[in-house]
Order: structure tokens, then sequence, then C-alpha cells
């Protein structure tokens, strides 16, 4: 490092991110872009994200010593097979999505012969979406996971690097192993918050305030986006829900009984849980 060519094939708030956080830090010289949306791709430069726009992903990739594919996540499997027979010998491929199993396996042991793919899923983010919510310091001290294809050897150490050179510290997991525990730790909230959103409408909005903002916050992301993790990982996410209604059982079950204590209890769990993140 540094590379010369940094590609990313969507340039939405990850993708947007990714750039600044590799021009500030000089870990690229050059960086180009595509995305679905020509104006996406036209705030993108006005942002000075982007030296140069393509109109499909073939040409954003294919003088690119390093790809970051920024889609959703039922796009980059596709994404990364289609494009990897037009990178140059060398190129190491990786992604931000939200699911990693899925990814993994669609793409092990497909790719031609001296192009890598390492899947990441840099736990870093927001509800607001596009690049013009891009923050070079998003990955600054977040935490980027790895979820390699088997045999990966140098291309993990290469991906470990670049994602370091964005500030973000690394762990390397199993892909199954990060779908079932991101199924609770970030999918999960994400869908309790739309539900408990939804439950509050019409002239009670105007009786909320930052508990319910708070509380809903993740609510505002995309449906689009998050509708495509939801479906990746529906079995994870299935067995964290039955995880959660247990516990709202047990909330229901002290509220019927007028069970000051338990109530007192699970509330205290939670806040122990809380307060040590």
């Amino acid at each position: 490092m540094p590379f010369d060519t940094l590609a990313l094939v969507g340039v939405g708030l990850l993708g947007g991110s990714v750039g600044l956080a590799a021009r500030r830090r000089g870990v690229v010289r050059h960086v180009v872009g595509t995305d679905h949306d020509p104006a996406v791709l036209a705030r993108a430069g006005a942002r000075g994200i982007l030296d140069t726009s393509f109109a499909d992903a073939a040409g954003a990739v294919a003088e690119a010593d390093v790809v970051v594919f920024c889609t959703p996540v039922d796009h980059i499997a596709e994404q990364v097979l289609q494009t990897a027979p037009r990178c140059r010998p060398g190129a190491l491929l990786t992604d931000v999505g939200s699911t990693k199993a899925a990814i993994v396996r669609a793409v092990e042991g497909r790719l031609p012969a001296g192009i890598a793919f390492v899947g990441a899923h840099p736990l870093a983010g927001s509800e607001k979406h596009g690049p013009d919510a891009s923050d070079a310091d998003l990955f600054q001290g977040r935490l980027v996971v790895l979820t390699p294809c088997r045999g990966a050897g140098n291309d993990l150490d290469r991906a470990a690097e670049f994602w370091k050179a964005l500030g973000a510290r690394i762990r390397v997991m199993d892909a199954e192993d990060h779908d079932r525990a991101l199924a609770r730790t970030s999918h999960l909230p994400h869908l309790a918050a739309s539900a408990l959103a939804a439950t509050v409408s019409g002239e009670l909005l105007g009786l909320t305030a930052s508990g319910y903002r708070d509380a809903t916050r993740l609510a505002a992301g995309s449906p689009d986006v998050w509708t495509a993790i939801f479906l990746d990982n529906r079995d994870a996410l299935l067995a964290a829900l039955d995880a959660f209604r247990e516990r709202l059982d047990l909330f229901r079950r002290a509220l019927e009984a007028g069970d000051r204590a338990v109530v007192e209890r699970l509330l205290t769990e939670g806040k122990q849980a809380r307060d040590s993140v």
C-alpha cells in the first residue's frame, strides 16, 4: 500500500465513505466508481469522492487494484462474478454487505486465477443514505468483520491492511457464525425499531419525544436495503425473533400478574446489558 486505483461499485453512504476515507488517508491515488443511479454519481463527483465515474461496473473495475462492492446484499455475489473476469491480475475484491454466508458460498472457487475476494462487513453506518451522507471518519475505530473464502492466505492479510488503513479494527469470522451473530446484534434491532415505529401514528406522533426518536432511529433506514438483508439472513433472524419474543412474553406475564419484582428484574437485566456496551 498505497494502492493506485480504488473502484467503488455503488457510491451511497458506505461506498462514498470508503472513497473519502481512502483519499484522505492516502490509501489510494485514484478513486473511480459506478452506480445504477446517474444522479448519485453526479453527487459523488461533486463531493470529491470520485475522480472518474463509469456507466457500468465492468468499466469501473478494469484498472482497479482494489474493488469494494457497496450494493444491496442480494446483488453483491452476482456483481463479483460478473466483474471478476474484467479485473486486472492481482486485484483484491471486497464488500460491505451486512450478510456474508450466501455471498461467500456463491463466490468461493468461482473466480479467475489471480483474483481474490474477501468478504467484509464494516460495523459502521447510519440510517442516512446516499453520497451526501458519506463521512471520511466513518470507519475510525470501528470493527470490520472479515469472512474470507477458503485458502485466502495472503489475500486475507491484504484485505485486513486495506480496512485498517481506513481506520478500522479487524476481526476474522466464519461467514455462518457472522450471520448468526449479526442477526441478533444488528438485524433484529432494525426489525424491532421498525415494528415499534409503526405502532405509533396519527395524532400520537405529536406526543413523541427523545425516547421514541432514539428507539426508532434505525427504522429510517432504506427499506430496499434492509428487505434484502432480512430475507438473505432469514433463518438466523427468525431464531433471533424467537429469543426476542420469549423476552417480550416474560414482560407480558409479569405485567398480567402485576409482579413488580419480575418487571424490575427484567428491566435491570436490560439495563445491565446496555450499560456493558
